[in-house]
Formats: C-alpha cells, structure tokens, sequence
C-alpha cells in the first residue's frame, strides 16, 4: 500500500481508544479524572500503538447521566479542568502521533441547559422551537423506551408552559428539535469549535435519534436525516479535510449501511465509519456455542463500506454489551455462558459486564476475541482497560458497572489517585481483577502478560495492511468451530484463523492465491516460524483450544524487493 493513501485515510488502519476523562487518572489528588492527569499518561497509549483517542462527554454537565446531560457543547467541566487543559492535550497528544476526536451529543441537551431554561419559559420563548413540543403525546410519533428500567413513556409534561416535550432517553435529557435550522446551524458551530481547538472529528451520539420522522403525519415536510448527516459531514470536511464521523447506529444491516451515505456512490458522503453491532453480537454467540457459524453468517452478509469509509469493530463499548440484535432464544445462550445472574444484565436486552470475567478468567477465550478484533475487516476500538484485562464492578448501578477507575498501579487507589476511594466518580473494581491482580505497572513489565500481548497485536495490525485496507473473504475450513478469513490487497494476502472451541482442532483450507510450496508467515511468532503448502495443495492448520494463527502468504511483507516496487 502506498503510504501517502493511508495517511490520507488514517482512519482505516487506526487504533481507537475510548476513555472516560474522570475515571482515567487524576492529576490534582481531588478523586476525579480530569485532563493534567490524562495527558501525564499519554505514554501508555503511546507504548500500547493508539492512533486515536476517543473521548466520552466531558462538557459542564449535571452528572445525572455519566456527562451525556449537557449544560454547555463550548466548555470543560471544571472538575475535568479548563479549556487550556484540554488543548494541551491534543497537543500533547498530536505530537506523539495521536488524533482526538470526541463525542457530539446533539440529540438532547441537559434540562439545565440555558436553551431548555429558556425554551420552558413561555410557549413564545426564542428558543421554544429547539425542542420538540406537543399538547399530547401523538400517537404516531416516536415510539421505544431506551431506557425502560426508569422511564416508561417519551413524553414529559411541562408544567409551566402547560405542553409535553420529548425526551428519547431520560426525562431530565429533552430532545433538540433537529428540524429547526437554527438548532442545526448551532450543532454546526459546536463542530467547527472544537475542530478549530484541534480535534480530528467526533463520534455521533445515537444517530438514528437525530432526526426521526417515521410515523409522524408531518414526515414529508420535514428534512431528510440523511441530507441532514451529509450536509454535516460536508461541513465538517470544509474545516478540517482529515476529520471523521464515527457512527453509534445500532441498527440492522440494511438499514445500518444508508448512514455511510447514498448506496449509488461508492465514495460515502455521510458517516465515515459505523460500529458494526451485528457481527459483535454474533461474535459472542459464535463464542458461547463455540461455533462459528453465527459470526461467518453475519460477516457473509455484511455490506461492503464505500471505498473511503469504514466499518469499526469492537468486543465491548462503554454502554451495556447490547444482545438486542439477536433473537430472544439466542440472548438467552448468551446470557446463560456470560450473565447468569440476573444482576448482570440490563434492560433484558445486554450484559453489564467485561470480557474476563464473563470466561473467568480464561486467557485463551480473552486473547481469541481481541485477535479478533484486530484481524476482522474493520477499524478496531478499545474500551480503555481492555488492554490489561479489567473486570467490571456489578455493586454499581447499570452501565457504571464498567466505567472503574483505570488500574495503574497495585497500590491503594490503583495509581488512579491519592484521594480517598470516597471522592473517586466509581468504585474500584475488587477481587481477582482488581488492581492488586490486573493493572499496567505490572503487566508493562511481564512479556507474557496481556498487556504485552495486545501491544504485538497492534504491532502486527499496523504492519498488515491487508487486514485494515484489503476485501476479505471467508475460507471453508471443513470444522464448525474455526473461522478462517483472507484479507487481500493487490500486495499480499494474510490468513486469519481462529479456533471458537475448547479442544483442539485441525482446520484443512484450500487458497487458490497459494499454490504448493508457498510459504506461509506466522506473523506473530517471534521466529516467523510458519507453513508450507503441500504439493495437493490442502493445507493443515493445528490450533489449539481457543487457538488463533495470523499467517502471510508468500512474499513476506518486509522483502525489500517488494517494498521497492511498491
């Protein structure tokens, strides 16, 4: 691949990490998270092979839902600290190679905010029109609680204006009315504020949220969402030609794929890259049957992105590891392996649970699912903590089971803050994954530990661009529980194949691209010990239980005759 093609398109081979700026490190010993301690631990993502980092809301809030209750799209919670801290972190953090983007939460504001203050003031208030106001609840309006263990209806009634608003998520959380021009001119400059301060794009809170008008009478007076998103994209391009917009559309996959844009262009004009929660729902069936057809369905009939767009995979984010995509019969398994317990799971639709301990704790299982995510066609995203193996902590309510302070350190505070565990915004994790068990100071300097192991896998996933840049196919194995897949460029080929059982297993594959006497590269063996193909070119692949191979085909990728001509 030419090099200044993938620079142009960063995105497509980056590595993402997403962190909460409170829960990560505290640098003025008060128990909260906030941007001094952050940018003292940019090394670590350094280190790790983090391209970007994502970062959760950290605008004034009224902390009544983890930040997403925002007061003001221009500032910094001062508990987080101040605009000066936070350029100097993308500062810092650009000049260690490391882009920025950040979440736009445009669908709602806090009820605190000044516009909603002002909007609820009287029906003729100027900002009355930037929320979604009715007499009664319209029968064909949105339908759908997001969040039923505390809400049961969309609707709020406004006592002092005498009209309910809506409100997709909590009722203290109204709905922006997306339609208005004015509230899209506003989102604009939120945008085009941030992007000037340095960030490099943002990901798009709950997008198909941001302009709905299924089943409402007025539908065909209103702005088409999509028009809506490419005109932001369009925007967005015009202030800074490198930023991205990356998708939470948890929809199907022929609804899912209309964000990236009109499905006539092959180029994208909408979202540059959508999380694909399709395949890592399946991949968490194919694990708990350990099959993996369920994940080869869904890989089969997921839709190509335009050419300069992007899928994005992960094992987890930092809501409820959402199931909602699978059939009743289907979550149930999964429930059964993973949450038993009717305390791990929320809303009767996900788990509120991390990776570990959901396989208690089995190393293998953990490493197959991030050689997953880091050779499945698709950016790959971290949830911060991934990287040394964190748990979850179910004595706290809902999705804060997962949002812990980061494990730095053995020590009391976990090297998160010299506070008391009182003032931090979650409790640490106990038990077999708390810190004196899993944290980075250790397992940095443990070749085997985990955290070593992730680092080789985003060595290896930089250094092959067939995995991030290539089409894919999938590779008959002749065994149900191993998915073999082949990302290809017009430069090479790489083979991928992971072992969904706990035995043992012998994948027999045929690779037209690799015909007898090919050599074949095991790419992460530190001897680059590997295969050859037979002379009838049926190849026989050993894995252990839970094994995984990543194998180059042919020319390795560092000859330099091949780097020469290419």
């Amino acid at each position: 691949m030419r090099l200044t093609r993938t620079s142009d398109l960063w995105w497509k081979n980056a590595v993402v990490y997403c962190l909460d700026v409170e829960t990560y490190q505290d640098g003025n010993g008060d128990g909260i998270g906030d941007f001094a301690g952050l940018t003292q631990r940019i090394d670590h993502l350094v280190r790790l092979g983090v391209t970007c980092v994502w970062l959760m809301p950290f605008y004034p809030t009224r902390e009544r839902d983890d930040g997403y209750d925002i007061t003001d799209f221009y500032g910094v919670d001062p508990r987080l600290g101040t605009l000066g801290d936070f350029t100097e972190f993308v500062r810092t953090a650009r000049d260690r190679g490391i882009r920025v983007i950040a979440d736009l939460v445009v669908n709602h504001t806090s009820e605190d905010h000044p516009w909603f203050r002002d909007a609820r003031s009287g029906r003729d208030s100027a900002h009355r029109d930037w929320y979604v106001w009715k007499d009664e609840p319209p029968e064909d309006g949105p339908q759908g609680v997001v969040f039923p263990d505390a809400e049961d209806s969309l609707w709020e009634y406004d006592e002092g204006s005498g009209q309910y608003y809506l409100h997709r998520f909590y009722k203290q959380q109204p709905d922006l009315n997306v339609a208005n021009p004015e509230v899209r001119d506003e989102i604009a400059r939120v945008m085009g504020f941030w992007t000037q301060l340095g960030l490099s794009g943002f990901r798009v809170d709950a997008v198909p949220f941001l302009l709905e008008t299924d089943g409402q009478k007025d539908a065909g007076a209103l702005p088409d969402p999509h028009e809506y998103l490419a005109d932001l994209r369009a925007f967005l391009g015009r202030r800074n030609g490198e930023s991205v917009l990356l998708g939470e559309v948890n929809l199907p996959y022929d609804g899912l794929a209309r964000f990236f844009g009109d499905p006539a262009s092959d180029r994208g004009d909408e979202l540059t890259m959508c999380f694909d929660f399709v395949a890592m729902q399946q991949m968490y069936l194919s694990m708990a049957r350990e099959d993996a057809g369920p994940l080869a369905a869904a890989l089969r009939s997921r839709p190509d992105a335009p050419r300069d767009a992007h899928w994005a995979t992960f094992v987890r984010n930092h809501d409820e590891l959402t199931l909602d995509k699978l059939s009743d019969d289907e979550r149930a398994e999964v429930f059964a392996s993973f949450g038993p317990d009717k305390d791990m799971q929320l809303y009767d639709r996900g788990l509120r649970r991390r990776l570990p301990p959901m396989v208690d704790g089995d190393r293998r299982r953990v490493e197959l699912a991030y050689s997953l995510l880091f050779t499945l066609p698709g950016t790959p995203v971290l949830f911060y903590g991934e990287e040394i193996g964190m748990g979850e902590n179910l004595t706290v309510e809902g999705r804060q089971a997962v949002r812990t302070p980061m494990q730095w350190t053995p020590e009391t505070g976990a090297g998160f803050s010299t506070a008391g565990p009182e003032a931090y915004p979650n409790p640490l994790v106990d038990g077999a994954f708390g810190p004196q068990k899993v944290n980075v100071y250790e397992q940095s300097r443990d070749p085997g530990s985990l955290l070593s192991r992730m680092r080789l896998f985003i060595e290896r996933y930089r250094e092959a661009p067939e995995l991030a840049w290539g089409d894919y196919r999938l590779v008959e194995t002749g065994e149900r529980p191993v998915l073999a897949h082949l990302g290809r460029t017009t430069d090479g080929r790489v083979l991928a194949v992971h072992n969904f059982a706990g035995r043992p297993v012998t994948a027999r594959l045929r690779l037209p691209e690799a015909g007898p006497g090919a050599r074949l590269t095991d790419l992460l063996d530190e001897e680059h010990i590997g295969l050859t193909v037979p002379d009838d070119g049926l190849l026989s692949i050993e894995l252990p239980a839970y094994g995984y191979r990543w194998l180059r085909v042919g020319t390795p990728a560092d000859d330099p005759e091949r780097v020469a001509t290419h």
